[in-house]
């Protein structure tokens, strides 16, 4: 499977795809610098971060220079990610591809995207009104989620669920035990939205399987990062990521 889509010659940062990202709050500021540093590897050459505090603010421009601070919403932007490390926002930015994370799932009826991705993990998925039971395994809750909201949703955990609004599903085999570390989850969400950006993927099919390649980059690098570490945390991930060369 090929990650990255191919970058000819004469492209400029606009037409690899441009990716916003609102993530990280006072409390967890940790949590932007791992969503935008997934953001910087699925492929979009342009990543822009809202800041809506101080110290993710610094934390982020601190690591990557690359990054632009901005304090409003650019037209440009193709993927936005909201939510990561649960940022103080009023209004839901507006682009093709939403993607929306921890409590921002609360207010997926606010998107106007033509495409909305929730990334919920179990017990994001039961506060939803979604519950993993005995009677309901993690493939139903998945297809019934989407259905039901009418967004993709990518169900983290073991074996991670990648669920259409049409109810079909993919299931990543690749991800181990290694991915179960914190931030792995802020990791994943910048770098599905920066795989939309890149990909520009058109109907629902198409970004199903663009977001099951978010999936299984992530999953890959976490199996490479095992490799080299124990025990495995979200920055060995975010490290091997840039060395996965499929």
């Amino acid at each position: 499977m090929q990650f990255l889509p191919s970058v000819s010659s004469g492209v400029h940062k606009y037409l690899r795809g441009v990716v916003g990202v609102i993530a990280g709050s006072e409390r967890y500021p940790g949590a932007a610098v791992l969503c935008v540093g997934g953001a910087r590897l699925g492929g979009a050459g342009y990543v822009q971060y809202f800041a809506t505090a101080t110290t993710p603010k610094s934390l982020v421009l601190n690591a990557y220079p690359d990054i632009v601070p901005v304090s409003d919403f650019d037209e440009r932007i193709e993927a936005w990610i909201v939510g990561p490390g649960n940022p103080e926002i009023t209004v839901l930015p507006h682009s093709k591809y939403l993607l929306l994370d921890a409590g921002a799932m609360a207010r997926t009826s606010e998107s106007k995207a033509e495409f909305t991705v929730i990334l919920p993990h179990e017990g994001e998925a039961a506060a939803l009104g979604f519950p993993v039971s005995e009677g309901v395994g993690r493939e139903s809750v998945a297809a019934g989620m989407a259905k039901s909201l009418g967004v993709f949703v990518v169900l983290k955990g073991r074996h991670t669920i990648v669920a259409s609004p049409k109810g079909d599903l993919l299931v990543d085999k690749l991800g181990g035990p290694e991915l179960a570390c914190a931030g792995s989850g802020d990791l994943l969400a910048g770098l599905a939205a920066s795989t939309l950006a890149a990909w520009r993927p058109t109907t629902v099919k198409e970004v199903h399987k663009a977001l099951f390649k978010a999936v299984q980059h992530h999953s890959s690098a976490g199996k490479l990062a095992a490799k080299k570490v124990n025990p495995v945390t979200a920055l060995d991930i975010l490290k091997a990521l840039q060395r996965i060369t499929r």
